[in-house]
């Protein structure tokens, strides 16, 4: 029976949360013990001559038995003959070895070297929890796939990396082992640590270790021998290689990836080698290693997925271990500790804050862990605890990560890190790549989660999207194969209470990054559409070659019309073609409406969000009975085509076996303009404009955002957390054009003297500059200096209000007013600048000759400071207004100061509400701005300015005895005494 009935017979496909450990194998061979008298009569002498002509083995050594992978007796070379060989196998070749093996293997890729150089496999490995296994639990049922299973095993059979040959139960020699684990478990980073670890003399079992990548083995059809396959890839090895075998070194084989070949442990299928000189295929070099006929001595380990674990008969292998990942939440943290408190990790500039930052992260995110929140069950597979560092570093620490480096890259990157161009089932003559059949499946999948805004999927929702189309055995064989190595990769067991027998996403952003992928691959298809395309592209095949041969024909015989006929075969796909082009259209309306939802426009934007996921959210904890709030799906658009359609992923996703046709994207893109632009042009709430601007940022395509940016006039971003990566993102995506901004609101942002020197080319170009509430003090000042000072500088009106910016700060902004050309408006409200502020502001004032408005209210001033301003105000050509309300100004102050005259002195003073026995014309103004400021000034401060304003109204009032001026009084004091019941009363 075919392993696909075999499978829908004996499984119950309806049960997801079982998902069995049965996997499809190669066929059983039976045992073979090979020794001089194993085959009697002429078929024995002449079976042993052959074996005798083809080997260099003598004869002795041929009455050797081998059961389980476990050698019992060998016969060894004499005492003298073996201390000469081990000498010259112990010469320098091997420490050349060691050295080239250790660069080679401690080399990262380009996604780990983002972290900086400190980050080395030593510095940052945790080794997952390693379970010995036997034949029988792997083809016996798991148990369900809960998150109570998962997490906190009490494992009693645990084994160490560097334990796996000791003896097995029987006190036999172990001498081949099978380690496998699913998708992301750490197969290859843990063989790669086992082999840094003997270049370092951490592995003394072993004398010699000769690694080898089966992918590599699968792509090499030629007939090699051992000896020459080794020496190709060691050349250091060439003198050790041929006294490999008479030598009696511990010689340990490491084959990393069986599941990449195909091997036959039938005789019929690989004959008998036991000499190393002998070419033979790479695939019958394996299986002769692993029957323990050539090199009978050497051990041997192999790396493997759970679907191939089979292919090697149980009676060759001495011990079979599972990597199970992080299954215990103290390895987790572990992990994170070790990973985020690098020193590299935070950059080079401010290490003690960034230090502090670290250690923030990791009390958040070990507090997050204990929760046994989803990403609990997430980071049990170390590949997800990779992103988890690799996402914080992106949002944190964006300082040492490229400028190019984009969340859709780190997750392509992640994608090509553990499933690198892998097929899913070598046996398979479709030879689909893995990642091709996860964007088909659990894309469809993730993408009617989104549509639908459901992030938790039934049993019922897995069987529509990945069982609904099975109908050959191939079809059913690769759903079995991706069940046991890839499903928990994408999808785990639901942590909430009550439904801990759905699945949601390992990572939530990983739904919306396979949900896009699946709509941009074309996969969103009906079943006409499908047909279409098969019958466009056959139809153009054959229309081609028909027309040609009738053409030809048509010119001896009278078929005159057999050439038109054909010719409206060709009319089909260039119908199809622009159908094609309309799903093109779609892809882009449906990004632009899923961008630009109404129903998402005051959520967090998607980094916090992002941020949220992982780190978790502090406070008190939602009540299971509680509803949830709506699933957000925004990243889901700029994934589907800000990210995926940047040249960069496209290629990456190429080597995954997902292409993305060049003239695809610029179509996808073409088609954006008429509708994402357009939609971009209207006013967008500051969290809904950050997302457009990640949006275009992702998408890495600078003719688009340049057209894009044009349109923004003016940008609010206020009250967003303008983290050090958002900066970046903003100072990227502006500097697509060099356009004047009308207004950046950047009030209550977050920022500090860094942010200010990554956007210091977008502040140039913005006229009307708003930095309020952002804790700004000194260094930023400095900053701002540079920047008003900068012959590019354009800002006309800088608002500085509720910033510490001290004394020191107000020197460098009047270092600032001297030398700049283009600032009018300038707000120093609440400032902390004192009289020495103010005093250094008013000696440079004179220099500056373009400023028309200062505001210094609700700085601590005394008369003497603010006289001096006043009068300095009074020779300067262009200003004409200074703000001195809620200053520490006397009633002798405040008479010199009311009897400016804007005609005579050239300059108003806004004090009081008051001027003289009239009312200020700037009343409303002054309490406006009390209003706005109130929540971050001094209440009982405020109460008692508030006061006097109210004396001096009644004063003023009781010196006039014009009527229409006593109502205006008294329309004022009504205002003052409102805001004055609300202060006392808490409701303001």
């Amino acid at each position: 029976m075919s392993r696909a009935m075999q499978c829908q017979r004996c499984l119950s496909w309806g049960s997801w949360a079982q998902l069995p450990r049965s996997l499809p194998g190669s066929r059983d061979t039976r045992s073979l013990y090979l020794c001089a008298a194993s085959v009697p009569g002429p078929a024995g002498r002449c079976f042993l001559r052959r074996v005798l002509r083809t080997s260099s083995i003598s004869l002795p050594r041929a009455c050797v038995r081998y059961q389980g992978g476990s050698q019992e007796s060998s016969v060894q070379p004499s005492s003298s003959r073996q201390s000469q060989l081990r000498n010259v196998a112990s010469s320098g070749a091997i420490k050349k070895h060691q050295k080239s093996l250790s660069a080679w293997f401690s080399h990262q890729p380009n996604e780990e070297r983002q972290f900086g150089p400190s980050f080395s496999l030593d510095a940052v490995h945790v080794d997952p929890v390693i379970r010995e296994s036997s034949l029988e639990e792997i083809l016996k049922p798991s148990p369900d796939l809960t998150i109570q299973n998962q997490l906190q095993q009490p494992y009693r059979r645990v084994i160490s990396l560097h334990n796996l040959f000791d003896v097995d139960a029987c006190g036999r020699q172990v001498k081949n082992v099978v380690l496998y684990g699913t998708v992301g478990t750490g197969k290859s980073t843990l063989i790669k640590k086992m082999v840094v670890d003997w270049c370092h003399g951490r592995l003394p079992r072993f004398e010699l270790v000769i690694p080898f990548s089966c992918e590599d083995l699968s792509h090499s059809h030629a007939h090699i021998s051992l000896r020459r396959l080794i020496t190709k890839k060691y050349q250091h090895l060439r003198d050790v290689v041929p006294v490999l075998e008479a030598s009696n070194l511990k010689v340990l084989f490491i084959l990393n990836g069986l599941e990449r070949l195909n091997l036959d442990f039938r005789l019929a299928g690989t004959e008998l080698c036991c000499d190393p000189n002998e070419p033979v295929p790479p695939s019958a070099i394996v299986v002769n290693l692993l029957r323990k006929y050539l090199l009978p001595e050497a051990s041997i380990i192999v790396t493997t997925r759970p679907s191939a674990v089979r292919r090697i008969p149980g009676k060759y292998v001495g011990r079979y271990a599972e990597i199970c990942g992080f299954s215990d939440t103290n390895l987790q943290k572990l992990y994170f500790q070790m990973r985020l408190s690098q020193p590299g990790c935070a950059g080079e500039e401010s290490q003690d804050r960034s230090s502090a930052e670290q250690e923030n992260l990791v009390e958040m995110l070990s507090r997050n862990l204990e929760r046994h929140n989803q990403i609990t069950a997430a980071c049990f597979l170390p590949s997800y605890c990779w992103l988890v560092c690799t996402t914080l570093h992106f949002l944190y620490f964006t300082r040492t990560v490229p400028p190019s480096q984009t969340l859709t890259g780190i997750y392509t990157s992640f994608l090509r890190l553990n499933f690198s161009g892998e097929v899913l089932d070598s046996t398979d003559p479709t030879h689909i790549s893995m990642m091709k059949y996860v964007a088909k499946t659990v894309g469809k999948l993730a993408y009617e989660g989104v549509m639908s805004r459901k992030t938790c999927f039934s049993e019922e929702d897995l069987q529509r999207c990945f069982e609904v189309e099975m109908k050959t055995e191939s079809e059913l064989n690769l759903l079995e194969v991706f069940r046991s190595d890839v499903f928990r990769f994408f999808l785990s067991p639901c942590v909430q209470p009550g439904k801990e027998h759905t699945f949601v996403f390992t990572i939530p952003a990983m739904q919306e990054y396979l949900a896009a992928l699946y709509v941009v691959l074309g996969e969103k298809k009906t079943l006409a559409q499908r047909v279409g395309k098969e019958l466009s592209e056959v139809i153009g095949r054959v229309s081609d070659d028909v027309v040609v041969v009738v053409n030809i024909i048509s010119k001896v015989l009278p078929l005159r019309f057999l050439p038109v006929l054909f010719n409206l075969l060709k009319i089909f796909p260039r119908y199809f073609s622009r159908l094609s082009g309309k799903d093109r259209d779609a892809i882009a309306h449906t990004m632009a409406e899923e961008l630009f939802k109404e129903e998402d426009y005051y959520n967090d934007d998607v980094l916090d969000q992002i941020n949220s996921s992982i780190l978790g959210v502090e406070g008190p904890m939602r009540h299971p009975d509680e509803a949830p709030d709506d699933e957000v799906f925004e990243l889901f658009p700029i994934f589907m085509v800000g990210g995926i359609l940047s040249r960069r992923n496209r290629a990456i996703l190429e080597q995954l076996g997902c292409s993305i046709k060049n003239l695809a994207a610029f179509e996808i893109a073409k088609a954006m303009e008429k509708t994402v632009i357009r939609k971009g042009r209207r006013g967008l709430p500051p969290s809904e404009l950050m997302d457009y601007l990640f949006f275009l940022h992702e998408f890495q395509n600078e003719r688009f955002t340049a057209e894009a940016v044009r349109s923004l006039r003016t940008i609010n971003l206020s009250s967003i957390k303008m983290t050090p990566l958002k900066c970046s993102v903003l100072a990227s995506v502006m500097s697509t054009t060099c356009h004047e901004v009308e207004e950046l609101n950047l009030t209550s942002c977050n920022l500090d003297s860094g942010s200010l020197r990554t956007l210091f080319p977008v502040l140039l170009r913005c006229k009307a500059l708003h930095l309020q509430l952002n804790s700004l003090g000194s260094d930023a000042c400095k900053e701002i200096r540079d920047l008003l000072l900068h012959d590019k500088c354009v800002v006309s009106s800088l608002r500085l209000t509720n910033n510490p910016v001290g004394e020191q700060g107000a020197r460098y902004l009047a270092e600032a007013l001297a030398g700049n050309r283009s600032l009018t408006q300038l707000s120093l409200l609440h400032t902390a600048l004192g009289d020495a502020g103010a005093e250094a502001i008013a000696q440079h004032l004179a220099e500056n000759q373009h400023l028309q408005e200062l505001n210094l209210g609700y700085n601590s001033l005394t008369d003497a400071a603010a006289l001096h301003v006043v009068e300095v105000a009074k020779r300067h050509e262009t200003l004409d207004k200074v703000h001195l309300y809620f200053n520490d100004i006397s009633e002798d102050g405040k008479r010199a100061l009311d009897s400016l005259r804007m005609d005579r002195d050239g300059v108003r003073a806004l004090v009081f509400l008051t001027a003289g026995t009239d009312v200020s014309d700037y009343w409303s103004h002054i309490l406006n701005v009390v209003q706005r400021n109130l929540p971050f000034w001094d209440r009982e401060r405020v109460r008692q300015h508030l006061a006097l304003l109210l004396q001096d109204l009644e004063s003023s009032r009781s010196q006039t005895a014009n009527p229409w001026r006593k109502a205006k009084f008294l329309r004022v004091e009504s205002e003052v005494k409102k805001m004055l019941g609300k202060l006392q009363d808490g409701t303001l």
